[in-house]
């Protein structure tokens, strides 16, 4: 393995941290790496590049696969190259927020051109550890450094990529949620006008998005530090709400942790670094419970949010039409809120989205362009849109791209979720659009109204004729939402239509499936 020396004059530590000289020497190396890789920009590989890269890309990537759990990606690529061992680690969603997809994120990064192995955020912590055992393995250190990757990659077009976000206008916000509803969510408007951004309906629009400062105080009592203090030239307090993330506690944290603590404190920071949970309460440890946890830890700012990751940009679908409203964009938000144990949670962008930005406000933004995500190029194509809850985002801006459009084409939507009388979002528009031909079936499926509960993977199978007359007839098939359960569920109900009134065995089915994805008929956008 080829080691990479560490730019000498970097000094992360001040002199008056609680370090020997050798820990200082360790630590200084370790958090100017981790500085380097968090300013690198992105990129991509060209289609030649990314195929010599990934080595044996036709063994069908049977990883490839987001409700699959990481062990069982990971033992489904035993024996691949590194390349492909990657590409099983990725969370498998290709969600984009990596600048990348999965496998070319994969690509990037055993050519030696992506030097960051923390961008996967669905994959988390999970991911990040797996990518580092696998590079340390793979017996090869990146081609190309953090430092050089960070002053040599130009960044992406302004508002086009994660790297190079521009500012939008805040506009608004409505609660799409009637009374009764067990959710909280979000219409928001943005904007564009000034930026002059423009997208196109499959796109996702990247939200730079600030912690709550709540949270952000209650971390800094915790540490027991001032919040004006000096940080890489701003103050603490601004670096942990616009630099940071406090989720879950990183690796580096509790390495950190024992470096400044000893005895049975060290040891438990330690193995909570190499992945273990030795209290059982590793669920319970993100950043503000872990100094917590280990109070009596005496961390300098500057190694504490050295230690802390990058706080990442969330990507979200669109749920307007560029065509429809030139200089605007909306999305639909889900507020995420849960407790663990007796605290309360807040998901970082849907709770600024939902209650800390303010109309007028500029926000960091940026469009990311979809990756085999949207409308047909035939506006004659019949298409079938299946979007439960906030699912809906991106097929309410192909109907509305639709009717703008004046397209021909046949459009069914089956939208789910928990009570009609409280959660049918957008249900004025949707009736009209179905009154004016726009919408040619609605399908709704509630989980909460009957003794039964009843999910849109059921409506497909009650109307699996007339859906798949239209896939013989060249429709294209959408999903939107959850990875791990809706969209695998979905996927069945499908796979069932097609054997019962295709009149197929299962294996038919299924490769009558496979063959719509390879056709680029049928399409996911999942999270």
């Amino acid at each position: 393995m080829t080691v990479q020396t560490v730019n000498p004059i970097v000094q992360v530590l001040p002199e008056t941290a609680p370090f020997s000289e050798e820990q200082r020497s360790w630590l200084n190396g370790f958090f100017a790496g981790l500085l380097s890789l968090d300013n690198a920009g992105v990129t991509a590989l060209s289609p030649a590049e990314n195929a010599a890269v990934m080595g044996q890309a036709d063994d069908g990537a049977p990883w490839h696969d987001p409700s699959l759990e990481l062990p069982e990606r990971m033992t489904l690529a035993e024996g691949k190259p590194l390349p492909r061992k990657l590409f099983a680690a990725m969370a498998q969603q290709d969600c984009g927020q990596c600048g990348y997809v999965c496998e070319t994120y994969s690509a990037a990064i055993a050519e030696g051109k992506e030097p960051r192995l923390n961008l996967c955020a669905p994959g988390g912590k999970d991911t990040l550890r797996m990518l580092k055992t696998l590079v340390e393995e793979g017996g090869s250190a990146p081609a190309v450094t953090p430092d050089d990757a960070a002053t040599a990659t130009p960044l992406g077009p302004l508002g086009r990529c994660r790297e190079n976000p521009a500012m939008a206008t805040f506009l608004s916000r409505r609660k799409l949620n009637g009374e009764g509803s067990e959710k909280e969510t979000w219409h928001v408007e943005f904007d564009l006008s000034e930026c002059g951004l423009d997208y196109i309906v499959g796109d996702a629009f990247g939200i730079v998005a600030q912690n709550d400062p709540r949270l952000v105080d209650a971390v800094i009592a915790l540490l027991g530090a001032r919040p004006d203090a000096n940080v890489g030239g701003t103050t603490l307090r601004q670096a942990l709400i616009s630099d940071r993330a406090l989720g879950p506690a990183p690796d580096a944290l509790f390495q950190l942790i024992s470096y400044v603590t000893g005895g049975e404190t060290r040891s438990k920071a330690k193995r909570l670094a190499a992945g273990e949970d030795p209290d059982g309460d590793l669920d319970r440890l993100d950043v503000l419970g872990t100094l917590h946890k280990f109070g009596q830890a005496r961390l300098s700012p500057d190694a504490f949010v050295e230690a802390l990751d990058p706080l990442q940009p969330r990507l979200y679908s669109i749920s307007s039409s560029h065509n429809a409203i030139p200089g605007r964009i909306s999305l639909t938000v889900d507020t995420v809120r849960y407790k663990i144990g007796t605290r309360p949670r807040w998901g970082v962008a849907s709770t600024f989205l939902a209650e800390r930005v303010q109309p007028g406000d500029k926000v960091s933004v940026y469009v990311q362009r979809a990756h085999g995500f949207g409308l047909p190029e035939n506006p004659e194509t019949p298409v079938i849109m299946c979007g439960p809850g906030t699912g809906i985002a991106p097929f309410r801006a192909f109907l509305h791209d639709r009717r703008t459009t004046k397209a021909p084409g046949r459009n069914w939507l089956f939208f789910g979720h928990q009570r009609r009388a409280s959660d049918f979002f957008y249900e004025d528009e949707l009736t009209q659009m179905k009154e004016e031909g726009v919408l040619t079936n609605l399908t709704l499926a509630w989980s909460r109204d009957d003794t039964g509960k009843v999910y849109v993977q059921d409506r497909m199978r009650e109307r699996g004729a007339e859906l798949f007359a239209w896939l013989e007839q060249g429709a294209h098939f959408y999903v939107c939402g959850d990875a791990k359960r809706m969209a695998k569920d979905v996927e069945r109900a499908m796979v069932d239509v097609v054997a019962e009134h295709g009149k197929r065995s299962a294996d038919e089915a299924v490769a009558y499936v496979t063959a719509l994805k390879k056709a680029g008929r049928y399409q996911a956008d999942v999270y």
